[in-house]
This record gives structure tokens, sequence and C-alpha cells, in this order.
């Protein structure tokens, strides 16, 4: 099992921006996938942005490409959401999650362990 803890939401206003961090721990193979995720209230969770260990494939939702980056320092065990040019309907908690055992990045696929989340807010 691998144990997630998020940091760096906050608020801040539209066209800011925000850098997320989530630090791993516990069991942690080689090939490994980290992803974001987001669910706002009243909204069914979405994936944000994923990264595999292997190769550092990344993925991105449609609603935040060219705005959004998704980085790893393997060394650290923590991956990385800068956030740039934020809306208001960016506006949700955060979620990080991740996998073992994982080629392939892709946020349409289940991730097995999830961190607590951190709260981010857009005002316009």
């Amino acid at each position: 099992q691998v144990q997630l803890v998020e940091s760096g939401g906050g608020s801040v206003q539209a066209g800011g921006s925000l850098t997320l961090s989530c630090a791993a721990s516990g069991h942690i193979e080689r090939d490994n996938c980290m992803g974001w995720f987001r669910q706002a209230p009243g909204k069914e969770r979405e994936g944000v942005a994923g990264i595999s260990n292997y190769r550092s494939t990344t993925v991105y939702a449609d609603s935040v490409k060219g705005r959004f980056t998704i980085s790893r320092d393997n060394a650290k065990n923590t991956v990385y959401l800068q956030m740039n040019g934020l809306k208001p309907e960016d506006t949700a908690m955060y979620y990080c999650a991740a996998k073992n055992g994982c080629f392939n990045p892709s946020m349409a696929l289940p991730y097995t362990d999830w961190g607590q989340g951190t709260q981010v807010t857009v005002s316009s």
C-alpha cells in the first residue's frame, strides 16, 4: 500500500497559479503511476493529469491541457501539479492517487491508493 499526502492547495484569483505536491511513502514499486483527480461539489470525480515512472509518460484532461503540468521527482517520491491560468471552474478538492505495476497513467484506468485531498478555490 502507498500512503499519499497532498499539500499546496489554497485560494487564488482567476488567472493565478498554484502548485500542488503529493509525497508518497510505503510500498512503491519501480513501475508505478501517479495522478491527480478532482471533485467539485455536486459533481463526479474527474481525472486531471497522470504520469508514469516508465518514460515519464503524461496524460491530461482536455480541460487543463496547456494550463496544468504534472511532473515527478523520483528521488523524493513526490509528484507535482503546476496549475497556471486558473479558472473558477477549476475549484474543487484535488486528490493525489497512485498505483503500482503501471505503465499507462491513463486516468480512465483504476488507481488503487488515494490521498486525503487538498482544496483549491478560484475566485472570479
